[in-house]
């Protein structure tokens, strides 16, 4: 990923933040058959100096089964909008303005690990629906479901562990315009009828 030095995240506690609000990630993998890719939801280990990734793909996915060369990559993205340079301060006094979009990303690379193990598997998923279904007023666990039915899903399944071996962290906001700019910018984010750009609007006026 191109990051120049304004762009760019290095903080370990906001690229976790990052990764666990992504929600969907996809994973990425070089074969010798090109390139293939999953979206899937994942959760992050606080093991090792980056984290260890875990989910699961269908069984049925060749992903998991094509040799890969070399690391995998996941892709998390962030809160992202498109801003327009009738939002620039700037436009009025020169014109030389043109429409960009601000986004967060990370990108994590490490080798990818499949299992099929059940205990592994059940654990994993058991986790992956912890974390999603905790919020709900009225949760539903694994367990709600017949033991033998669950059983039967997991020969569904293959799980995935990546440890993360390195890391990339992007966050465009207008950190590059000017002050008046920026103000501009998380001004018309702010008004705007997209939920998705009212949620950007308070990380393009955050101080860097």
């Amino acid at each position: 990923m191109y990051v120049p030095p304004a762009f760019r995240e290095d903080d370990p506690v906001e690229l976790r933040r990052i990764m666990r609000e992504a929600r969907l990630a996809t994973l990425v993998t070089m074969t010798a058959d090109g390139l293939l890719a999953t979206p899937l939801p994942l959760f992050l280990e606080d093991e090792g100096e980056h984290g260890v990734l875990c989910g699961h793909l269908a069984k049925a996915n060749p992903q998991w089964k094509t040799p890969a060369a070399g690391e995998a990559l996941v892709i998390f993205s962030g809160p992202d909008a498109y801003v327009t340079p009738s939002w620039y301060a700037t436009k009025q006094e020169h014109g030389k303005v043109v429409p960009t979009w601000n986004y967060v990303a990370v990108h994590a690379y490490g080798q990818a690990e499949f299992f099929e193990d059940e205990d592994r598997l059940l654990d994993m998923v058991t986790r992956l629906t912890d974390l999603h279904e905790g919020s709900r007023e009225a949760p539903w666990g694994v367990t709600d479901a017949p033991e033998m039915f669950i059983k039967s899903q997991l020969k569904g399944i293959v799980g995935l562990r990546i440890p993360i071996s390195r890391i990339e962290g992007k966050r465009k906001m207008s950190q590059n315009r000017p002050a008046a700019d920026r103000e501009g910018v998380a001004g018309g984010l702010a008004a705007s009828e997209r939920p998705s750009d009212r949620h950007v609007a308070p990380l393009v006026a955050r101080p860097t």
